[in-house]
């Protein structure tokens, strides 16, 4: 075989376990500081998430990996900022699921399309749902909320923390699929929704371990499962969904990075191998566990897959449900 040809054959073979190899070309990368965009203020499950590895990430890439809050309309904002911005590498945003795969079907007008504007880098943390119930509603068991929900049609009411959420489709989804028809109240944040749910103004809220963390061992709201397929570690008397004999209904959030059209591809593939090396540390896992957090493991490729795969599903989603936001 002439060499040439043995050398792209011998590529061509090597390709899938050189995936996550930063290439040569991207050695002088970064050559100064890295802007990532979040959409959201301090304190959401995404900056807590990467707070906790930004020095790790600092570490590897040798230069400061700098957050930029950029809040508003859903997350609209920070996102439409990067996908204008200079596709250098140098600008990335952290975004949730919604800002990836449900906003575009959500708003008349987002101004950009995730799906074609933005290039993925990595999934940084998924955040796996927690169906809850208040403490009040005479239920042990998913089986016996469901009877109760059932035979109370239209007298109940789930919470969320706003409009067009993981947690408000999740819940409208579920409440249609036991044919329980219970009202939404959305509220301005996890935190009143919490409130809500403990003062039973709400019978069924969807969130993260937190909640669980909080009141669940009180005894003040009750998991009645967690959208995974597995059981969470730190609650493993918590069923999964189908082990509850829930409907598959019920989405846990993501947080992942993405850059703008355009960018390098080494660059986001440097940045991807550093993310990967960092978040398959056994500190990281660990501290990750203690606030609800699995650690992505994935590829800039396998990420942008999920991202088409799940929009698909949304979009299904948000046309049912009939909300549309301004």
């Amino acid at each position: 075989m002439p060499y040439r040809a043995c050398a792209v054959s011998v590529l061509a073979a090597l390709a899938p376990a050189l995936a996550l190899v930063p290439p040569a070309a991207s050695a002088q990368y970064p050559e100064h500081p890295i802007r990532v965009v979040l959409p959201y203020a301090p304190g959401a499950a995404g900056d807590i998430a990467l707070r906790q590895i930004q020095p790790l990430l600092e570490k590897r890439l040798g230069q400061p990996v700098v957050v930029d809050y950029k809040t508003g309309a859903g997350g609209n904002i920070g996102m439409q900022d990067v996908a204008r911005a200079k596709p250098d590498g140098y600008t990335l945003v952290l975004g949730a699921a919604n800002n990836f795969v449900i906003n575009q079907f959500l708003y008349r007008k987002l101004g950009f399309d995730p799906l074609t504007d933005l290039a993925p880098v990595g999934k940084l943390a998924d955040v796996p749902a927690f169906v809850y119930v208040s403490a009040q509603a005479p239920a042990a068991d998913w089986r016996q909320f469901q009877q109760y929900a059932r035979a109370h049609s239209g007298k109940l009411n789930y919470g969320s923390p706003g409009m067009g959420t993981t947690p408000h489709l999740s819940a409208y989804r579920l409440s249609k699929a036991m044919g329980a028809d219970m009202t939404h109240i959305a509220y301005r944040g996890a935190a009143p929704g919490v409130q809500a749910l403990l003062a039973n103004e709400v019978q069924l809220y969807i969130g993260g371990y937190s909640v669980a963390a909080a009141y669940v061992p009180q005894g003040k709201v009750r998991a009645m499962a967690v959208a995974s397929p597995e059981r969470f570690a730190a609650l493993p008397d918590v069923p999964t969904a189908k082990e509850a004999g829930m409907p598959d209904a019920v989405q846990g959030n993501w947080w992942g990075f993405a850059a703008p059209k355009g960018t390098p591809p080494d660059r986001i593939g440097r940045f991807a191998a550093v993310l990967h090396e960092v978040l398959g540390l056994p500190e990281v896992r660990q501290a990750y566990l203690a606030n609800g957090f699995v650690p992505g493991q994935d590829t800039p490729a396998s990420f942008g897959k999920a991202w088409r795969d799940e929009a698909r599903q949304w979009e299904a989603a948000v046309r049912e449900s009939g909300v549309v936001l301004d």
